[in-house]
């Protein structure tokens, strides 16, 4: 994860600055931050050969040698986009920065295009009565309904699978041999499958509690009713370099009072505002924990995961939000259901 802090480089760095940086590397490139260390360049080997080609010396500046429009992807961008921005510039590495321009980490195009399987374990919770997509959960839980031409649930396992993750914990409770027949040790889908049983309603948090063997790496948690082209990938990269006890997705939602919005002091107004936009962050049902975070779940008993990141908060530990800017939809109403068979085509 701390690899690519060897290949960075200054604007004011010397061309045998560079030299040594690129050297240390594997990767034959270097990255030029500015002074708020964010990226705005790149140097390779060769621009460093151009420049001394053309009399410049070791101790001169790399101001005129490094690439001032690099190509970089976000940390949310999907694997597919990052390939792509890759190869439409025929770049071998492609810097991934958050959404202030700091750089994240080097993602290098051979290893995107081979997936990698990763020890970090996957918890779906796929519990849920489905109350409100009645009468189609009265015979089926909600994560086996068909969206495009698969369950819910399946979508899901298969974007992790794409990003590496193949050991893959479902929690169930109503309807759970459905679940547990259709897809069982997870084999026929590529991945490793095992499952938790609530017998009683202990909350996203709370039925962690009952798994037997604890992850002893960071490992992501997620609703089986969402579907999204989150990059996990990046949101495992993301905890791990902010070093956080927990990272919980969230999304922006706006809201716009129907009515015009008046300010008063006592009984004077102060001002008129016309049906304005209020925006918040709310959270997207996918979370990255740290093992740590075990010692704080109670065992059988009710705990959401609001609540886990409310006590970690009392706590001063370290809890950070990971904003997600692609596709997201949480299937809770029937509404979200015919939405999501619409746009399952675009999008998956």
């Amino acid at each position: 994860m701390q690899s690519y802090k060897k290949i960075l480089l200054t604007k004011n760095a010397t061309i045998k600055e560079a030299l040594e940086v690129i050297d240390k590397g594997a990767i034959r490139i270097a990255i030029v931050l500015d002074e708020d260390e964010k990226v705005v360049g790149t140097l390779s080997d060769g621009d460093v050969r151009r420049g001394l080609l053309s009399g410049l010396s070791l101790d001169s500046s790399i101001e005129n040698l490094y690439y001032k429009e690099p190509t970089v992807a976000n940390i949310n961008d999907p694997k597919e986009l990052i390939v792509q921005k890759a190869l439409s510039k025929q770049i071998y590495q492609i810097p991934i920065v958050d959404n202030d321009g700091h750089l994240v980490k080097i993602e290098e195009l051979s290893k995107l295009l081979k997936v990698t399987a990763k020890h970090n374990r996957v918890i779906l919770m796929a519990g849920g009565l489905g109350t409100r997509l009645r009468p189609l959960t009265e015979d089926i839980p909600k994560p086996l309904l068909k969206v495009g031409n698969k369950p819910i649930l399946e979508t899901i396992i298969e974007n992790f699978a794409k990003y590496g993750f193949v050991n893959i914990t479902i929690s169930v409770n109503y309807k759970a041999d459905m679940i547990k027949e259709y897809f069982g040790d997870g084999s026929k889908f590529g991945v490793n499958i095992d499952y938790i049983e609530e017998m009683k309603r202990l909350g996203t948090a709370g039925a962690l509690s009952l798994i037997k063997e604890r992850p002893q790496e960071p490992f992501l948690v997620m609703n089986a009713d969402l579907l999204t082209n989150v990059n996990f990938e990046h949101l495992l990269d993301f905890h791990m370099v902010e070093h956080a006890i927990a990272t919980m997705c969230v999304r922006k939602y706006d809201y716009q009072v129907p009515y015009g919005v008046i300010e008063l002091d006592e009984s004077k107004i102060i001002s008129i505002e016309e049906k304005p936009v209020h925006e918040f962050f709310v959270n997207a049902g996918i979370y990255t924990l740290s093992p740590q975070v075990f010692e704080y779940i109670p065992k059988d008993e009710f705990y959401d995961m609001p609540t886990l990141f409310e006590d970690i908060l009392s706590k001063e530990l370290k809890a950070v939000s990971f904003p997600i800017h692609e596709y997201w939809l949480d299937i809770g109403r029937m509404s979200d259901f015919e939405k999501a068979q619409n746009e399952y085509g675009d999008i998956f």
